[in-house]
């Protein structure tokens, strides 16, 4: 049966079904960069980006109980929009994301530290709307650009969508080698699931 509303599953119960060996799956949408600086053991990285971009080929793949995990939950929420459009209906979303899970000390694997892409998206439109307004006191058009922006992330804020993180997100700084479809797919078929004692202290 289809659920129709978001269903959510809080850190410690997630580790408790894994501990238990359930059937769980946990797909971790972030850029192979924020997965690289931590995530859960045993999780898969499809970046939402790609899994908009081939979601038929890994819905084939994606047959058990899955649980999607981001930064905080916004983009798992995309990400359940589009698996669920595919005909997919066992999805969770991790509730409060990787931030929630490492705040209730929960086991994680780390890696080289990068920076979220919320904080780039930051940086990015803070420098373009700072660099705009001081260069319009010599081009005041330049204002305009400020305009947009602040257009742009009121809109990202009412459609709960971001274009700039997006094409942050396709920088080569959030990719990697091995951030492609059939990478991703060859993973999904080839990992088993981590074993009980992986997410005991």
């Amino acid at each position: 049966m289809t659920e129709s509303s978001t269903t959510t599953i809080d850190p410690n119960t997630l580790r408790e079904s894994l501990n238990a060996a359930g059937h769980v799956r946990i797909v971790d949408v972030r850029t192979p960069g924020e997965f690289e600086s931590m995530h859960i053991p045993g999780s898969y990285n499809v970046p939402l980006d790609l899994l908009r971009e081939h979601r038929d080929e890994f819905c084939a793949h994606l047959d058990e109980g899955i649980v999607l995990v981001c930064r905080s939950g916004q983009r798992a929420g995309q990400a359940e929009q589009t698996l669920r459009a595919a005909g997919l209906s066992h999805i969770r979303i991790l509730d409060g994301g990787i931030l929630a899970w490492e705040s209730a000390d929960l086991p994680v694997n780390r890696g080289f530290e990068r920076w979220d892409l919320e904080r780039q998206v930051r940086l990015v439109a803070g420098s373009l709307v700072l660099s705009s307004i001081l260069g319009s006191v010599a081009a005041p058009r330049l204002k305009w650009l400020a305009a947009g922006i602040g257009g742009g992330l009121a809109f990202a804020a009412l459609s709960n969508t971001c274009a700039m993180g997006l094409l942050l997100a396709r920088l080569p700084y959030n990719r990697s080698a091995a951030c492609d479809a059939q990478a991703v797919v060859t993973q999904l078929i080839a990992s088993k699931q981590p074993t009980p004692s992986d997410y005991r202290e």
